[in-house]
């Protein structure tokens, strides 16, 4: 799999989500929906571990789109990651990330 980097700058390669899309693993859907349930603070079912990236074909699963804060905010304003933002790196994504996380390298990468 190529690497796919998304909004928040998570190499969606890398994600629970579109690993179990990608080759159509039910155990590891089931997998992904446990460990989200727990960590995300919602209800997550395997039914809804669905993702080919929040930026492939233009437009994120809708549970991508309803949920994560950093979607909704690059949507907002038209740009494909937080690296194209003028604010970067905001306290949001701050939050979300850790400065030494792969996702804020990936970003910071980007910028360059």
């Amino acid at each position: 799999m190529k690497d796919m980097i998304g909004c928040c700058g998570l190499n969606c390669t890398k994600c629970g989500a579109y690993v179990a899309t990608q080759t159509d693993d039910d155990a590891k859907r089931e997998e992904v929906a446990r460990e989200w349930t727990q960590t995300h603070g919602g209800s997550f079912t395997a039914d809804q571990i669905n993702c080919d990236g929040c930026q492939a074909n233009g437009k994120a699963p809708d549970w991508v789109a309803k949920m994560c804060p950093i979607h909704k905010c690059c949507a907002g304003k038209a740009q494909s990651t937080c690296a194209d933002c003028t604010e970067y790196a905001c306290e949001d994504l701050s939050k979300f990330h850790p400065a030494q996380s792969d996702p804020r390298k990936n970003l910071d990468a980007l910028r360059k």
